[in-house]
């Protein structure tokens, strides 16, 4: 049987959002349906890919990644009149994207003004700003805060409804949008797109591996992809590039940051950086290639990322001695570098009853046996090897922070709404690679730049292939916001080059 008929019994973006990617190293070249995937029972098992037979030589609009960027930047290519097309190198779409647990991020929208949540655009852009050490390209925060609430009301308009908030680390009120229960919003956008993409009958080509970005008269002419064994030659108008970062890749974590080429990654198996490889074969320049996140509550055995949400929704983070040691909702670079000051260099996610029912991710990490669990205080202390009276202080101190909405010791002032009570659990964490802030630069209509700054004709990109927008740290949820703000953006900007060029 062929592989595409296969693929039609397969499920569509399992990756249930806050799971670890695959580990397997992934080369340029190799098979994509050699590679192991992991799916949930829960994912669609809706037939939404093409036929590899169907694969046109011509389209508009070329999109390279089929992940939130990509099938964001073709449902606005198509509904501009476009004829786009996505292909995909793995054997199902939805990338990182699939695994994207805290939210989206976004000021100013109707969803905080319902919950009575005071936000501004100014105020986020100076938060994010600060958040990545005042490193960030400024053009692209302002355009990325200030088209925020409009991402939330594009995915309303699509039947991706994120009507519930939390916090995450270095935000300073509920931003966060996530979906009306509370779970990680990865798998339900990627859920909602995919909808969107079968709806608009774009056709989604996976298995077919973009190895080259070709050109003509100084402009970008179309791709070779590698399908079912064979390279062909797919001409368009303008291509856009959302391929991910290259958290994935050892190689080019060790190439531009070596200290971390030893480092567990929650990244997707097709997060190898191929989309900034070929731009930059094109002359594309690269920026802020040693921003690699390391993100602190990583389950080191699978690295599975334990969601930020669930510090937003009360946790704290203890270290072997069963002391706080750090403010948990700091942004994640400093977390990170606490934690490993720490014995050890690991901590302890330490929640309760109350985070428990507002994270339903939680489920997800009891399910795969990351979560030890007791009913009182010294049964966990005994099941992880903590000083019982050393925990307990730690877990009054912090339920009296959350009382009196003043955390005396680190200054916490985010996610204090629910106390450790009840039955008790706790995750043991470590730092792990997360995110790529690397990539390639672009500015504010998503074209891809050259060193001179001027552009590449026909050439856009979007999500974490590009640089500069997050400087030297991303924040929690702005992922996300990132892959629908200037992917639509790209899908609009590429769809009006398109239908003017020749």
């Amino acid at each position: 049987m062929k592989i595409w008929t296969k693929l039609g019994l397969l499920t569509l973006v399992g990756l249930s959002l806050t799971s670890c990617g695959s580990n397997t190293k992934n080369t340029k070249g190799q098979s994509s349906s050699s590679q192991k995937v992991e799916t949930s029972a829960g994912a669609s098992k809706s037939n939404i890919y093409a036929d590899p037979s169907t694969l046109s030589d011509k389209y508009d609009v070329i999109i390279v990644g089929s992940g939130g960027a990509g099938m964001t930047a073709a449902i606005e290519a198509k509904d501009a009149g476009m004829n786009p097309v996505i292909l995909e190198k793995m054997p199902i779409a939805g990338g990182n994207t699939s695994k994207a647990s805290a939210g989206l991020n976004a000021s100013e929208t109707s969803v905080e003004k319902a919950q009575g949540v005071a936000d501004s655009n100014d105020k986020f852009y100076e938060e994010t700003l600060k958040g990545g050490g005042g490193t960030n390209d400024k053009a692209l925060l302002r355009y990325f805060v200030d088209h925020s609430a409009g991402a939330v009301d594009w995915l309303n308009t699509n039947g991706i409804v994120l009507d519930n908030l939390t916090t995450t680390g270095g935000m300073s009120v509920s931003r966060t949008h996530r979906p009306h229960d509370g779970s990680a919003v990865g798998g339900y956008l990627v859920k909602g797109l995919e909808e969107n993409i079968t709806k608009r009958n774009i056709p989604l080509f996976v298995n077919s591996d973009v190895t080259k970005i070709t050109e003509k008269d100084g402009k970008v002419s179309g791709v070779k992809v590698k399908i079912e064994g064979e390279t062909k030659d797919i001409s368009s108008k303008a291509v856009v590039v959302t391929t991910g970062g290259f958290g994935a890749n050892k190689k080019m974590i060790a190439k531009y940051r070596p200290d971390l080429k030893d480092y567990v990654t929650t990244n997707a198996a097709g997060s190898t950086g191929d989309g900034i490889t070929m731009i930059s074969e094109l002359g594309g320049e690269l920026v802020d290639m040693d921003k690699i996140q390391i993100h602190p509550t990583v389950f080191q055995k699978t690295g599975y990322l334990v969601s930020e949400s669930i510090r937003g929704e009360g946790a704290i983070l203890v270290n072997q001695k069963g002391k706080r040691f750090f403010n948990e909702m700091d942004t994640r670079d400093k977390v990170s570098a606490a934690e490993l000051k720490q014995p050890g260099k690991y901590s302890y996610v330490i929640f309760g009853e109350g985070t428990k029912d507002k994270v339903k991710a939680v489920e997800q990490y009891i399910s795969k046996d990351m979560v030890v669990e007791a009913d009182s205080i010294k049964g966990l202390a005994d099941k992880l090897d903590i000083n019982e009276k050393a925990l307990t202080s730690t877990i009054d101190g912090w339920n009296k922070a959350v009382s009196t909405k003043k955390d005396e010791d680190f200054g916490r002032t985010t996610g204090m709404t629910t106390e450790v009570s009840g039955k008790y659990y706790a995750i043991k964490v470590a730092p792990g690679i997360h995110h790529t802030m690397a990539g390639v630069k672009i500015n504010t209509n998503t074209q891809v730049l050259k060193k001179d700054g001027s552009p590449i004709q026909g050439l856009y990109a979007a999500g974490e292939v590009t640089g500069g927008l997050h400087g030297g740290n991303r924040i929690g949820g702005n992922a996300v916001a990132d892959i629908v703000i200037f992917g639509r953006q790209a899908g609009t900007q590429s769809a009006a080059y398109a239908k003017t060029s020749n």
